[in-house]
């Protein structure tokens, strides 16, 4: 047998992806059944939605909608969002020819980077960032390029960005900046001032601004959200994308949207049609439903959230950690050097050992590794006893 033939095969893998592996999520809820721990990794509720859309979707799926859907979403899906965008935000999309759903807003979020980003181009974002991001520009052949949010130095508040950063990341290769708020991991709402700030680079370098908007309902306290559209200049660069997932607790469902300019969401839809073509058939209606829900289920949502957020918060506080407070999102972001670590890894690989709770380390969103090292993330969308027993478990950290 000739040398060629004995050689053993090698799978070839996408030059773009050979630095990710296994996503954090799965390698951290994999070690959560192993160790029986309480996972406060992954971002998903443990209690299902409003009875209304699980209705909807059982009578969808008795009512014979079980074949492929439209390949730009069901037209009452895009005109229950287009109604939404108006109604929340006061965004006019066409439902026609300016929306798509998508399977969740990650291959919304996959679809725009495949159908805007050349081999070459460079995409900004903002660290810590959420890992699909980074695996969705090395797919399209693009090059990331971050600008770094960083919590305050004493005391709690939202994480901050330098401006200067952000213009100084943009080069003449520069496509289009990722926008995420509010934002996962760090619970950021981004100002309108910084939203104002991100605009005018937009527009001043002709960049197009792709953003996720998928906590837009999650919010805590006085924080508002802006949608980046809506700021002069911004509608005709703008994708926005959201999701079903976290305002109606179906992330398993996956239906997302992607909203913009009639051409721009042609091109995704060209994408999308051989990525997933379509998907959730039964769950689209059942979105509808959701979209036209009353004011009163949304503020209901956040107010619930707001109070799991501030439970959380204390009892890690109390246990000795320096936690900081999210205007949004699911996750409490913690510093563990109060603790008396500053490897995120490496205490979040032996906390289920320790306490029997899971949370993730938050270098992972980083290519600046040095600015999260010392940072994890705890999701607080559980019900309110898990998340009183995880602080009790997590009290033996205190010795």
């Amino acid at each position: 047998m000739s040398e060629r033939a004995a050689a053993p095969h090698r799978a070839w893998q996408h030059p773009g992806l050979v630095e990710f592996g296994e996503t954090i999520f799965a390698e951290m809820s994999a070690l959560a059944i192993a160790t029986n721990a309480l996972n406060l990794g992954q971002g998903f509720p443990d209690t299902d939605g409003p009875i209304e859309i699980l209705d909807a979707a059982q009578r969808a799926l008795r009512g014979g909608l079980n074949q492929y859907p439209p390949l730009p979403g069901t037209a009452d899906l895009r005109t229950a969002i287009a109604e939404h965008q108006q109604r929340f935000w006061g965004l006019e999309f066409d439902p026609v020819d300016e929306i798509v759903a998508t399977a969740g807003a990650t291959e919304a979020l996959a679809a725009s980077l495949l159908a805007f980003v050349r081999p070459g181009d460079e995409v900004i974002m903002f660290e810590p960032y959420y890992d699909s991001y980074a695996a969705g520009v090395a797919l399209a052949g693009g090059v990331r390029r971050v600008v770094t949010l960083r919590p305050p130095e004493s005391g709690d508040g939202p994480f901050t960005f330098d401006v200067d950063e952000l213009r100084q990341a943009v080069s003449l290769k520069t496509r289009l900046i990722l926008l995420n708020t509010p934002h996962n991991p760090s619970g950021k709402v981004f100002t309108r001032t910084e939203l104002m700030q991100i605009a005018e680079v937009a527009c001043e370098r002709d960049l197009m601004v792709v953003s996720d908007e998928v906590y837009e309902h999650l919010r805590f306290d006085d924080a508002s959200h802006i949608p980046i559209a809506t700021l002069p200049g911004m509608a005709s660069r703008t994708i926005t994308i959201s999701s079903a997932g976290k305002t109606f607790s179906c992330t398993g469902w996956k239906i997302g949207w992607a909203c913009g300019q009639g051409d721009h969401i042609k091109a995704i839809r060209s994408v999308k049609q051989f990525l997933t073509f379509v998907n959730g058939s039964i769950f689209q209606p059942a979105v509808a439903v959701g979209l036209r829900l009353g004011d009163d289920y949304f503020d209901a949502l956040a107010s619930d959230l707001q109070g799991k957020r501030d439970r959380l918060l204390a009892g890690l506080r109390q246990v000795g950690f320096d936690a900081y407070t999210p205007q949004g999102t699911y996750f409490v972001t913690a510093d563990i050097r109060s603790m008396g670590s500053d490897d995120g890894r490496a205490f979040c690989l032996a906390l289920p050992e320790r306490a029997g709770v899971v949370a993730i380390p938050s270098v992972v969103f980083y290519d600046t590794e040095a600015e999260g090292r010392h940072l994890v993330r705890f999701a607080f969308c559980k019900r309110d006893e898990l998340l009183d027993q995880a602080v009790d478990r997590l009290a033996v950290l205190a010795g």
